[in-house]
């Protein structure tokens, strides 16, 4: 996670020193123990005041109101409860948190695909829309510029499922 540039912070009930001892072991950038489920919002509150976006990873049923606040909320699904689970916008479904880089780069992935898609559409759209404004674009090449359109952006949209079945 820190590669990608992410901060990791970790919220626990557990002390002090425990939380403080697992933080260091994971290689957490900053661990606030302590916190009771009610003071959990207030510090997530306070991390998103901070930074912004904030993802959570939570498997409790104590998680998921938090879970359904982050940005995007991630349950482990496994071991987790269905509250955590239903609550959540990502399930990694074999509780493995080492997962979590491989799942933030897919999703990058998939927004690049969706923002060049929109691109490509809108483009084609515009220079199909301007040449028809000159004349030189009839109705049947509007027609057959909009579905070849869609045809890009499935076949582009199909890089994506074919690079996680290669990793798969």
């Amino acid at each position: 996670l820190h590669a990608m540039g992410l901060r990791t912070v970790m919220l626990t009930g557990d002390n002090q020193r425990t939380a403080e001892a697992v933080g260091r072991l994971v290689g957490v950038d900053e661990v606030i123990a302590g916190v009771l489920p009610d003071g959990k919002k207030a510090a997530v509150e306070s991390l998103r005041g901070r930074f912004g976006a904030v993802a959570m990873v939570g498997d409790g049923i104590n998680d998921a109101p938090l879970l359904r606040r982050a940005n995007p909320g991630i349950a482990m699904g496994a071991m987790g409860s269905d509250a955590a689970i239903e609550a959540a916008d990502v399930v990694l479904m074999d509780d493995d948190p080492g997962k979590l880089p491989a799942a933030i780069a897919h999703a990058r992935r998939t927004m690049d695909i969706v923002r060049q898609n929109i691109a490509m559409a809108l483009g084609i759209k515009a220079v199909v829309l301007l040449m028809g404004f000159f004349g030189v674009a009839s109705m049947w090449l509007a027609v057959f510029a909009d579905v070849g359109v869609a045809l890009l952006a499935v076949l582009n949209a199909m890089r994506a499922s074919a690079r996680l079945s290669d990793k798969a």
